[in-house]
């Protein structure tokens, strides 16, 4: 596209422009002779004295959602504290049919072309300032460097989902200690840098040497451990409840478990084959359950069900068929027997996990979206929940009010007793709440022993350090 000379000489809150230029640097470096070149303006107000940065778009990853789409550059800019406009430069988007669909970290990104390459890029970089920059000082344009974790990937499949749109399947060779690690992870493309399942996977046949590539041989799920950060922390939480589902389990009954979102199911797939619970999800997209049953190991049978629906509407419903009966006893759900919404499920929940998102990457990522904390949302929560039951939330907060209001908001709702853990992951936290509410953020790996007796297994785990999990009300 053509563009102004002027358009760049103030920053515009949100503007975002992205064009073609021909590549400056006269050196050998593995970019083509024209560029990419994308510029995005923070949605704040700008400040008197505006700092820009610039980022250079990995080699094979140009046509990466994080990089290739104005909700990624969002990302990327918001997670860049203090830079008023964020410019990406790297190759033009290849025809789909040509796109690469491996990424090796090793290609492309030695340090001395990289070092020539940035600097031949300065002049183009002033162009792009604002005339602020220029006021009283020295204009530094600092190059930013995108870190992830990931050595190698490879594109597994690209589908469309009703509800959550474009995703993608693709497996991982991440940075480990010793051996070599390997992950499955699914993205959405309304919000690319966000892993939205993340799972390790095992090679079908021995690797041998380190140079074997990772699209050069199959992979398997590895469903018995939880490898998602924020994961660990919320099962720990049903270790507060540990003496109720030994009580349970003696007397012959399975803990019931009831999560919202699904995902790639390897929430829920662990509570069946790990902690022998009963559990039902319920996801809002079928193609999700699709690509959980086909590429992550979810597998449904008597004792794990999956459905197609929203949470949200289900706990309002379930809220508005007993508007008599909920007197803020915990056990009402029990005696008004009204959980038709819950279809096969006719009994109260021993755990509820909820694990949803916003879903507008535009004001950032947050969970769960504000529509789970209304009243009649809370109330259908509640009443589906057992009385000695917990509900554990996923909570990415944007700011401290945000917090501040999920925590009132669920003791208005009678809820018992808050408490809250923080997760090694960002500014997710995990919220505990008993009949009973948990809020999860440290990242603690407790349950990668399988038990074939459950009832000490449980027992284990109660007497087990767990995140330290605080009263938040």
């Amino acid at each position: 596209m053509g563009v102004n000379g002027g358009t760049f000489e103030t920053l515009t809150p949100s503007q975002f422009i992205s064009f073609t230029f021909p590549n400056p640097s006269r050196s050998p470096n593995h970019y083509g002779d024209s560029l990419r070149i994308a510029v995005l303006d923070s949605p704040n107000q700008p400040p008197d004295r505006p700092k820009i940065a610039a980022l250079i778009v990995p080699k094979d990853r140009e046509e990466d959602w994080i990089f290739s789409t104005e909700t990624g550059h969002l990302q990327l800019l918001s997670n860049s504290p203090g830079i008023s406009r964020l410019v990406l430069v790297g190759n033009l988007p290849r025809d789909s049919h040509d796109a690469p669909s491996t990424y090796d970290r090793r290609i492309g990104h030695g340090s001395a072309s990289i070092a020539v390459f940035e600097e031949s890029l300065m002049p183009l970089l002033m162009a792009l300032s604002p005339k602020s920059c220029f006021v009283s000082e020295f204009h530094e344009i600092p190059f930013l460097s995108y870190e992830d974790g990931v050595i190698r990937s490879v594109l597994i499949d690209k589908c469309l989902g009703s509800c959550v749109g474009e995703m993608l399947i693709e497996d991982v060779e991440i940075e480990g200690d010793r051996m070599r690690e390997f992950r499955r992870r699914l993205r959405f493309k309304r919000m690319p840098n966000l892993v939205q399942t993340e799972i390790r996977v095992s090679p079908c046949r021995e690797l041998g040497s380190s140079e074997v590539g990772i699209g050069e041989v199959e992979f398997f799920p590895d469903t018995s451990c939880l490898v998602h950060p924020y994961l660990p922390p919320m099962v720990a939480g049903v270790t507060l409840i540990a003496s109720y589902l030994e009580d349970c389990i003696r007397l012959g009954s399975k803990p019931k478990a009831f999560c919202v979102g699904v995902g790639g199911g390897s929430l829920l797939t662990f509570l069946y084959t790990q902690l022998g619970f009963e559990v039902f999800g319920v996801e809002s997209d079928e193609k999700v359950i699709e690509v959980a049953k086909r590429y992550f190991g979810l597998v449904e049978g008597h004792s794990l069900r999956v459905s197609v629906g929203d949470g949200i509407e289900i706990f309002k419903n379930l809220a508005g068929k007993m508007p008599s009966c909920y007197m803020g006893s915990t056990s009402a759900g029990e005696s008004c027997g009204n959980r038709d919404a819950l279809g096969y499920y006719k009994q109260p929940f021993d755990v509820i996990m909820v694990d949803l998102d916003s879903r507008d990457a535009q004001n950032g990522l947050s969970a769960p979206p504000l529509e789970f904390i209304q009243k009649s949302v809370l109330l259908g929560a509640k009443l589906a929940l057992h009385e000695n039951g917990i509900l554990v939330l996923n909570v990415i907060p944007q700011n401290r009010c945000f917090h501040d209001l999920i925590i009132r908001c669920f003791s208005y709702r009678n809820f018992m007793k808050m408490f809250s853990t923080c997760v090694r992951y960002g500014s997710c936290f995990v919220a505990l709440a008993f009949s009973l509410v948990v809020f999860c953020s440290n990242y603690y790996l407790l349950f990668f022993f399988k038990r074939k007796n459950r009832y000490y297994y449980l027992r284990a785990l109660s007497e087990n350090p767990i995140p330290p999990f605080t009263v938040a009300v």
